[in-house]
């Protein structure tokens, strides 16, 4: 039996934004976690003077597995061997790696609810079993140590994500160990999506592996490092998968694009210049924090890190899906619907994306201003006649 897994809707989002920008309408693009900015300036002459010289083919970078291994050093003070690290053409091949490293048929797989889309849908396709676990705002939709503990049976396996899709909230470092600590005692593998570290407006993220070794550590240079087109990632393993990750990734994917990982390896000496992209997003969470309240969403997930709002839209709609398109084609501003990243109650919330320019957050704000002081007036007029 072929495994059914839903739709991306934010896909669908995305291409009526794109019809409509063909017709000359102006769109703004917060439909999804894609910086607006490219890859760091030396970074990009870098790949010009590679184009020029090697024919490149089939390749895995040794300097870039080294550079990768001494970030682990330098932000978090762990150890890895570059043999652990596993390059992939961007974060959603490391996450089938893990799953396929770890895990049989059947294997259940618990994570966040909200969370993003693909966890659900890739356990789906490879025939394992997602165990959601409702995170509302008391959790500060995030996992929890007690929330594991109270899984009966428990799972074979956890997603962590902290920064988090779709809300951007951060799991305390404390909480962290005590999830580790869950795990450990249950025999729970531990799989870490780690592609927002760097993008934090608190404290920074803690790195699984400060708690557990064993974890496996997604990770990609799509965000920090504002590379999403160069499709670039890697997958920490510990020592024992090493080969069992290797022989995956080459049977499956042979190896990510050599431009890319030559690229890849200037940008992650480019501080500088990325620290830069993060003072812009703080900049643009700001500014969306302050408006939101004013168009009446209030009601909004803490964005600690990453780039993006979750918001409560119920007040408004039990569509979200429908309300985004409404939006979309009434004041082009593209955003994701909640039914993505939670089927239960995602109806009800809606993502914004801060990852474009402030300019463009300044005219979305006012774009989305008066759009949504009309659905407001249309929702309280529908509840006076009812």
């Amino acid at each position: 039996m072929i495994a059914q897994i839903e739709p991306f809707h934010a896909i669908a989002i995305s291409r009526i934004a794109h019809r409509l920008a063909v017709e000359g309408r102006s769109i703004i693009h917060m439909e999804f976690g894609q910086p607006s900015t490219g890859a760091p300036q030396s970074a990009i002459a870098a790949a010009h003077r590679v184009l020029d010289a090697d024919g490149m083919g089939y390749w895995e970078s040794p300097k870039l597995k080294e550079r990768i291994a001494r970030l682990y050093d330098e932000r978090y003070g762990v150890a890895i061997d570059p043999e652990q690290i596993i390059l992939t053409c961007g974060a959603s091949p490391a996450f089938v790696l893990a799953l396929s490293c770890l895990f049989e048929p059947g294997a259940r797989v618990a994570f966040a609810r909200p969370g993003y889309v693909s966890y659900r849908n890739t356990l789906k396709a490879l025939y394992l079993e997602p165990v959601e676990i409702g995170c509302g705002a008391a959790e500060r939709y995030q996992i929890t140590a007690a929330a594991i503990a109270a899984l009966d049976p428990a799972p074979e396996g956890l997603i962590l994500a902290s920064p988090a899709n779709p809300t951007g909230t951060i799991i305390a470092a404390d909480e962290l160990t005590a999830i580790a600590d869950v795990c450990r005692a249950r025999g729970i593998r531990i799989i870490s999506d780690e592609i927002y570290h760097g993008l934090s407006y608190v404290d920074p993220a803690r790195c699984v592996l400060q708690d557990m070794d064993d974890a496996l550590i997604v990770n990609s240079f799509s965000k920090y490092f504002s590379m999403a087109g160069w499709r670039l990632g890697w997958l920490v393993v510990p020592p024992d998968l090493i080969d069992v990750a290797r022989a995956r990734m080459g049977n499956l994917f042979l190896t990510p694009p050599s431009l890319a990982q030559h690229a890849g390896l200037i940008a992650m000496d480019c501080g500088d210049e990325l620290e830069g992209h993060v003072a812009t997003y703080a900049r643009n969470r700001d500014a969306l924090l302050r408006a939101l309240p004013t168009l009446g969403l209030s009601e909004i997930a803490p964005p600690d890190g990453a780039f993006y709002v979750y918001a409560d839209i119920g007040h408004l709609t039990d569509d979200s899906l429908a309300f985004c398109e409404r939006l979309l084609r009434d004041t082009g501003v593209a955003t994701a619907p909640g039914i993505d990243f939670d089927p239960v109650d995602g109806h009800r919330f809606i993502r914004f994306s801060f990852a474009v320019s402030t300019a463009l957050v300044t005219e979305a704000i006012a774009r989305m201003t008066p759009w949504f002081e009309a659905q407001g007036r249309a929702s309280k007029r529908a509840e006076s006649v009812a």
